[in-house]
């Protein structure tokens, strides 16, 4: 089952110097490898994603320069078996002019790696309209912080560390549409994680079953990108899993963004998924499978969509990010077999207009 795809084993940079990408920069890696060296202005994103997983509750960070506009936000959310107890999201915006850039790092923020970097965007005590958010490597991980107040006007602290034990292996990839038009992300899954999150006089704990996903992303994008991302970290059939899946956007480029991550060991998917779900319905069950074969055979059941819908000018947005659990079996590039019982991530659907 090893992926076509080629596989990246030594540091690169991802564009040539006159900012087109790199053709040895195509592939994947185990670790982060590659440099993002962008240039020029008006295409480019960069952006660091966490999200931070527990049975009950999670959070989610974001801190992005889109270069026509800053979009940092902190999302919460808490469920029981009845349904949604709380559900906030605060995002800042901005004009993303050239001299209010955010200055997001050629690698992975608060990773600790040669091109990585401590990130702190917002106000150190932010209003109501603001939000503060730290990214900071410390030796055990990354520091996850962030401030904010929900719209009923409740304090939104969070203090978390996503650890990266020794030999983790994570997935970065270059998905490239062509020399001017290409993607460079890293995926992290199954990353452990401590620490609380208070909301207004509340805290909630996030222990021993705790996980970290990281969406790392740098590069230039086409006017209208579409994708779906899947993603899922916890303890299943004796094992810690991490399920990462990608598509739509993928398909054609000889690049995919799917892989397992099971016990630290990353098997590569170089098919494309199959993606069975309906847009119109988006809580309806969704199936998610390789074609021909049953390394991946699973079944999303989705309790809550943070549907965004905006149209603002030179921007349009329509995102379905659905939370549930993930259901079904996966197979390891060794051959295991890995049943996978109720894995809290999410999928989602999403059209974008940059």
């Amino acid at each position: 089952m090893a992926t076509h795809e080629r596989e990246i084993t030594e540091p690169v940079d991802l564009c040539r110097p006159d900012g087109q990408l790199d053709p040895d920069a195509v592939g994947w890696s185990r670790t982060p490898l590659h440099r993002a060296n962008l240039r020029g202005w008006g295409r480019t994103k960069r952006f660091e994603y966490w999200c931070v997983t527990t049975p009950t509750h999670l959070v989610a960070l974001t801190v992005s320069d889109l270069d026509f506009l800053t979009l940092d936000s902190v999302h919460f959310l808490a469920w029981d078996d009845h349904g949604v107890l709380e559900d906030h999201e605060r995002t800042a915006l901005a004009p993303g002019l050239p001299l209010r850039a955010t200055a997001l790092p050629e690698g992975i923020a608060g990773s600790g790696g040669p091109h990585g970097a401590d990130l702190v965007v917002g106000p150190e005590r932010p209003n109501r309209r603001q939000v503060r958010v730290a990214i900071r490597h410390e030796k055990d991980g990354t520091r996850l912080q962030a401030r904010a107040h929900t719209a009923d006007l409740r304090r939104l602290e969070v203090d978390l560390l996503v650890a990266l034990p020794d030999g983790h292996e994570t997935l970065s990839v270059v998905v490239p549409w062509d020399g001017k038009r290409f993607q460079y992300t890293s995926k992290h899954t199954a990353r452990p994680a401590t620490g609380t999150v208070r909301l207004g006089n509340r805290s909630y704990a996030f222990d021993e079953d705790a996980w970290g996903v990281l969406d790392h992303g740098r590069g230039r994008w086409p006017r209208s990108p579409g994708w779906n991302w899947g993603a899922a970290s916890g303890r299943t059939d004796g094992h810690v899993v991490g399920l990462q899946f990608g598509g739509q956007w993928t398909v054609g480029t000889g690049s995919t963004e799917n892989a397992l991550c099971v016990d630290g060991r990353l098997s590569k998917i170089g098919a494309e998924l199959d993606w069975q779900y309906d847009p119109a319905d988006p809580l309806a069950p969704w199936r998610i499978t390789t074609p021909g074969s049953d390394q991946v055979d699973l079944t999303f059941t989705p309790f809550h969509d943070r549907r965004v819908r905006t149209e603002a000018g030179l921007l349009a947005n329509r995102t379905d990010q659905c939370f549930g659990r993930y259901r079904g079996t996966i197979r390891t590039d060794e051959g295991q077999l890995v049943a996978v019982d109720g894995l809290l991530g999410w999928a989602e659907d999403v059209r974008m207009r940059w």
